[in-house]
């Protein structure tokens, strides 16, 4: 059996699992997953910290899925 370079590449993620941070300040994140070709998330979600709807902006790549 020859092996050839098509054989030893991984192929690539769909997904990327990102780190969501609270714009409000108060440090509070958690992590979702997204589209790896997508562009970066910006939503509003719930910070229990400040018990309100605040924007959250993704913060960092953790890891490939």
């Amino acid at each position: 059996m020859f092996l050839t370079v098509a054989h030893l590449a991984k192929a690539k993620s769909k997904f990327v699992l990102v780190r969501m941070l609270s714009e409000a300040g108060t440090g509070y994140a958690f992590n979702i997953k997204r589209p790896r070709l997508q562009e970066k998330l910006i939503m509003l979600r719930y910070d229990p910290l400040v018990k309100e709807r605040v924007l959250f902006k993704e913060h960092k790549k953790i890891r490939s899925l």
